[in-house]
């Protein structure tokens, strides 16, 4: 029998415990970033989705072996930071030029055929300006800072990570926002029978990049801001 507890976990908290829940929550549609603070319960209902069905899917998980190295929540604050800095950071600024290129091209090809390019290529060009400053507060205040916490002892540090969080976790609202309006406008990146190569190339671009900024804003929004968090008020 699934215990009762699991309903009540965030999805981000079950994710940060076994992170191949992450597939799980995907294929289900379920958001477990910037929606990470919803109970599994609260989640389901909202998507009109069995509980029951998730749950039995996150238990089946239990039977197979972890890989190794990717239990997050066990590493320090200032790896993590370096980790999705490397991974993640280096991933977004590379696709981004692509993806607000691309997704205007299409639109001026095929836009009077699909109109809803139009709005795919601004929201694509306000996720480009966003991320980019986001990324940059990160890299030159946030992750400084946490390593100099960390490794410096530094406390002068702590007043400056307590400010600069409440304004990352909004920045992460709106660029997932913005994915989820795109997801919602090409119908889950779907192909038309008249798109080209390059509709084609477009879609799954996107697709890979709403992927990877599930993953990075679950990495900070529930695993690396709390534990900043907990060392800032410490």
């Amino acid at each position: 029998m699934i215990k009762e507890s699991l309903f009540g976990k965030s999805l981000g908290e079950i994710v940060s415990g076994d992170f191949r829940a992450a597939t799980v929550f995907k294929e289900a549609g379920l958001d477990f970033c910037c929606g990470g603070k919803k109970s599994l319960r609260e989640a389901c209902i909202e998507k009109n989705i069995d509980a029951e069905d998730i749950a039995k899917s996150l238990s089946e998980l239990k039977n197979s072996a972890r890989p190794r190295g990717l239990n997050f929540s066990e590493w320090s604050p200032a790896f993590l930071a370096d980790y999705i800095e490397n991974v993640h950071h280096t991933f977004v600024l590379k696709a981004l030029p692509d993806l607000v290129s691309y997704t205007r091209k299409i639109a001026e090809v095929h836009g009077e055929r699909h109109t809803e390019l139009y709005q795919v290529a601004d929201l694509m060009s306000d996720i480009n300006k966003e991320l980019i400053q986001h990324l940059g507060k990160e890299e030159e205040i946030l992750f400084p800072a946490i390593r100099n916490m960390l490794n410096k002892k530094s406390e002068k540090e702590k007043p400056l990570i307590k400010a600069v969080l409440k304004r990352m976790t909004a920045e992460h609202e709106y660029a997932g926002s913005a994915m989820d309006k795109i997801n919602v406008l090409t119908k889950g990146y779907l192909i038309p029978g008249d798109g080209c190569n390059t509709y084609a190339l477009t879609m799954k671009l996107l697709s890979e990049f709403e992927d990877d900024l599930h993953i990075h804003v679950h990495l900070e929004n529930n695993i690396l801001y709390p534990a900043a968090q907990r060392m800032a008020e410490n």
